[in-house]
């Protein structure tokens, strides 16, 4: 009789853990759908001003219509790619990002661009949006982390193997982002 209590006990506590990895992982897929749902609102915000801001640019600089085409392109296939790829979006926001790097070099040779209000309005929000985008981002890799440890470690493996939990990707940097943070800056005196 004291075996069968014991087996019963051994067995509910098995159970309880079980069901404790399971909710663990359940909490942990669920950060990472916030963490997406974070990039998601705030590329959606980039890629509202970005109109905004290629408007303003075109009243000073309409002969520089090739790196205004490049801004819109990129904006149009960013938005285009799927939010369900995560590799996908990493990619078409990089290059986002290099185009939009092109556009505010390119006020540099616009003196009274840089200095119009207006201008300068979009490119602080603009500036601000982008801040935004990399806290999510890595909160969002932070919650991959944790979701993708939990589906790989034993015994949490056996439980996310039986209930299907996969492993999500990072939100990486693109190669030309990694190459323009690795690229050293020149400095002269």
């Amino acid at each position: 009789m004291n075996a069968v209590i014991i087996l019963v006990i051994a067995v509910l506590l098995v159970l309880l853990y079980g069901v404790s990895v399971y909710n663990g992982l359940v909490v942990a897929r669920q950060r990472v759908r916030e963490g997406w749902s974070d990039i998601e609102t705030q590329l959606k915000r980039r890629y509202d001003l970005i109109p905004n801001l290629v408007s303003t640019v075109k009243g000073y600089a309409a002969h520089e219509q090739g790196t205004l085409e490049k801004v819109i392109a990129a904006r149009s296939e960013a938005m285009n790619t799927s939010f369900h790829s995560v590799e996908g979006k990493a990619k078409t926001e990089g290059m986002l990002s290099e185009a939009l790097k092109s556009l505010f070099a390119l006020s540099e040779n616009y003196p009274d661009l840089k200095a119009n209000t207006n201008f300068l309005a979009l490119q602080n929000e603009l500036t601000d949006t982008e801040n935004k985008i990399q806290a999510s981002r890595r909160f969002y890799n932070s919650v991959v982390l944790a979701l993708n440890t939990k589906v790989e470690m034993f015994p949490g493996n056996l439980v996310a193997g039986a209930f299907h939990f996969q492993k999500e990707p990072f939100f990486e940097l693109s190669e030309e982002e990694k190459d323009s943070v690795q690229a050293s800056p020149s400095v002269r005196f």
